[in-house]
């Protein structure tokens, strides 16, 4: 008799396997704490299991899977890539319910997470004075907006919630600022300390490139003190709102689930053909108030990224973005309002 519920973490993968292996380390943990649960593992690229095929043994296997992406933010990987290898289990096991959670996103706990790292990191300083010490909140880059915007958020947060002065958001690709202009403004105004922390929940080739650029940062600016913590890990709260979602999914909560999933904007996007470097953003607003104004907008923003690392102290980002919009604008009247966003963003591997 198949199993009542299969719970699928998804995570994202890396090239650099010690990254993989700290994901595989907590499927472990959160086994132990939950032995009654039928946990399995999958990686999006990079390392295997692989997620279609897991997917569908789960579905096989199982009266119900519950998939949970082991994601701070929600670019092309969760929005699109995983609702499609759900679409794929469905069809194959159409008995079996599959449900999609939310990716972690930014909220309190990872909050909690920044603000106990940046008072770990404040702590390794001669001066711990906030005034005069500058924090950069470094993560992924990505072409969707919206997952930028999440780590915006988390700057606005922390800087609200402490007594620094200046706390910025930097990018390690696809996107702007990065790194060196943000030390750059730093510098200018006035920091003597910068405090580097990195929004990654798991080391690899990334974080392995971030303490690299420190390291330079240090021999081009020998007079600021610079300190850079860790990744996030196995901190508790990442624990908590892995158990948050599972019991969520089963208990039905309304907005428990990805959005994504199912969603026919979605799927519009993908029959356009976009590959994974590219973002797809389709807005349709309609407002009405005495006729109709009809406004759709489809943008296609592609984006090549290429960064070079050479150790002896020079680091160089390439960046080619070229963006098509296309608006039709209608004008009729009465009020309503429906705006879908979906973009397709292929994020550098951790």
């Amino acid at each position: 008799m198949p199993a009542k519920d299969t719970i699928l973490i998804v995570g994202h993968g890396s090239r650099e396997d010690s990254g993989n292996q700290e994901i595989r380390e907590f499927t472990a943990q959160w086994r132990a704490r939950h032995p009654e649960w039928r946990i399995e593992l999958c990686f999006i690229e990079f390392a295997p299991p692989e997620l279609n095929a897991s997917l569908l043994s789960a579905a096989r296997t199982s009266r119900r899977v519950l998939v949970v992406p082991l994601i701070l933010n929600a670019a092309g990987h969760v929005k699109m890539e995983i609702p499609e290898a759900i679409e794929q289990a469905r069809a194959a096991c159409p008995q079996t319910e599959i449900l999609l959670a939310p990716h972690l996103t930014a909220c309190d706990p990872i909050l909690a997470i920044l603000k106990r790292r940046l008072r770990k990191a404040m702590g390794a300083l001669d001066m711990p004075d906030p005034t005069t010490t500058g924090v950069v909140v470094l993560g992924r880059g990505s072409s969707d907006r919206g997952a930028n915007g999440e780590m915006a958020k988390m700057a606005r947060w922390l800087l609200e919630e402490g007594d620094h002065e200046l706390v910025d958001l930097a990018f390690t690709g696809i996107t702007w600022p990065r790194l060196e202009k943000v030390v750059q403004r730093h510098v200018l105004l006035g920091m003597r300390q910068i405090v580097v922390l990195p929004y990654y929940l798991y080391t690899g080739t990334l974080m392995q490139r971030i303490h690299r650029q420190v390291e330079h940062l240090r021999g081009q600016y020998p007079q600021i003190r610079f300190t850079c913590s860790e990744h996030f890990g196995f901190e508790p709260e990442i624990f908590a709102l892995m158990d948050q979602r599972v019991e969520d999914l089963r208990a039905g909560v309304p907005d428990s689930r990805l959005p994504c999933d199912g969603c026919s904007y979605r799927e519009i996007a993908h029959d356009l053909g976009h590959g994974h470097s590219h973002a797809h953003t389709h807005d349709h607003a309609h407002d009405h108030a005495h006729g109709h104004e009809h406004e759709h907008g489809h943008d296609h923003a592609h984006e090549h990224a290429h960064e070079h690392e050479h150790e002896h102290g020079h680091h160089h980002d390439h960046d080619h973005s070229h963006a098509h919009a296309h608006h039709d604008d209608h004008d009729h009247a009465h009020l309503h309002d429906h705006s879908h966003t979906h973009a397709k963003a292929e994020d550098q591997p951790a």
